[in-house]
């Protein structure tokens, strides 16, 4: 099967899978115990005004109407109204994700590089102090509580130091003052990611250090490693240029799902931090019952996920030469 082929039949799979999503969040949605009327509706309006509100969100159709319904407004990009801020779901979902795009997508850059340098540094010298201190280091960071590590950052950097702001994404003193330029604003969003940027460094950076140690610990040992050391080739080029990039294969995969997964904004991070993404809206869109909003933000990350496998596919064939599709 030639790339183009691939592409087309994993194009067809990610269709009917993203359909199958779409149909059971319609069905689970319309099978929560809340009514998403009560939501909207006034307690003092007359029956007939509640019916009016029906027929303005199309709950007084069958439920087959109503899923072609959902199904025809999907095609046209049209999400719906949200119930909490009275706003287009497009226009909220806009907003919050270049805000969870630029703290997940940075940090999650940063712990992967920092990862994969070190694995493959303490793959080539294994049973060094080096390797021993930093795999332990690696073993122990990956195990922390993700909230208690945040919790702990946010008391000591935040509140009794007074190092970093203890939540948000801005000051508005800076933001709203005319004679800041630029660069203090650059700097003051850099202050207000320090300290969630570092909870997820400490929490991911280990795991992807210890894999590619281990995948690096294999790809010494091929063959073609061996014929390139008979070669006479330096050390540094047979690191870096050879086994590196083979070793590196299940790396890629994580990384990728690393970055769909990323985007739903980590919940429990954006929420402790009062990061204002796509995760704590999501969370609060529960909360609230807020089910246009809610619907979209889910259908929105099962559309990323399913992207990244396929490219993270095709990054695998430009990785590894013997992958062919």
């Amino acid at each position: 099967m030639n790339l183009r082929k691939f592409l087309l039949v994993r194009s067809g799979q990610i269709v009917v899978t993203f359909w199958i999503i779409l149909t059971l969040l319609f069905v689970l949605f319309r099978l929560a115990p809340s009514d998403p009327l009560s939501v909207v509706a006034d307690s003092l309006m007359s029956e007939e005004e509640i019916q009016i509100l029906k027929a303005q969100f199309g709950l007084d159709e069958p439920l087959h109407r109503q899923y072609l319904l959902y199904l025809w407004n999907f095609i046209r990009g049209e999400f719906g109204i949200s119930f909490h801020y009275r706003q287009p779901v497009v226009e909220i979902l806009g907003d919050r994700l270049p805000k969870t795009a630029l703290l997940f997508t940075t940090a999650t850059i940063l712990y992967a590089l920092a990862g994969i340098s070190l694995g493959k540094i303490l793959a080539w010298y294994r049973g060094s102090l080096l390797d021993s201190g930093m795999s332990f280091l690696g073993l122990l960071t990956h195990t922390f509580f993700l909230p208690w590590l945040a919790l702990l950052l946010v008391w000591v950097f935040g509140y009794k130091l007074g190092w970093f702001p203890l939540s948000g994404m801005i000051s508005p003193e800076i933001w709203l003052d005319p004679e800041s330029g630029f660069l203090a604003k650059f700097l003051d969003v850099l202050h207000h990611m320090a300290l969630p940027m570092g909870v997820l460094f400490l929490t991911h950076f280990g795991g992807y250090m210890l894999v590619m140690r281990t995948t690096m610990l294999e790809t010494l040992r091929e063959d073609y490693i061996l014929t390139a050391r008979a070669k006479g080739l330096p050390e540094k080029v047979i690191r870096n240029r050879h086994a590196a990039p083979n070793a590196s294969l299940p790396v890629v995969t994580s990384l990728g799902l690393s970055l769909a997964f990323s985007i739903n904004g980590g919940a429990l991070t954006e929420t402790i931090f009062s990061w204002p993404g796509l995760g704590r809206e999501l969370v609060a869109s529960v909360a609230h019952g807020d089910y246009p909003l809610a619907q979209a933000a889910f259908l929105f990350i099962a559309a990323f996920v399913l992207v990244a496998n396929l490219v993270v596919d095709v990054i695998y064939a430009y990785l590894d030469p013997r992958i062919r599709y």
